[in-house]
């Protein structure tokens, strides 16, 4: 399978997950895709920080590493928007 739709079908994965749990994010599919290909760049920064790997194909590890990844990511917006309505 072509890398460019493992990190679309990883993406629109973990961006779902990671909008369900933080309870906020962009609407409809782009938007999860948008978050979950972002938090797959966060997800495999911090987890080859910590000596891990970080997206390595179409697998549950990959998908994980996004979804922590996109979690981090909502989790900064969130600040960063409560930062500006004060």
């Amino acid at each position: 399978m072509s890398v460019f739709w493992v990190w679309v079908i990883v993406g629109i994965i973990a961006g779902y997950l990671a909008k369900s749990v933080m309870r906020e994010g962009p609407h409809g599919i782009v938007g999860d895709l948008i978050v979950g290909v972002i938090g797959a760049f966060v997800g495999g920064w911090i987890f080859n920080y910590f000596g891990r790997a970080g997206v390595t194909g179409l697998n549950i590890t990959s998908i994980v590493v996004a979804f922590v990844g996109a979690v981090v990511f909502l989790w900064i917006i969130r600040q960063l928007n409560r930062g500006r309505a004060r």
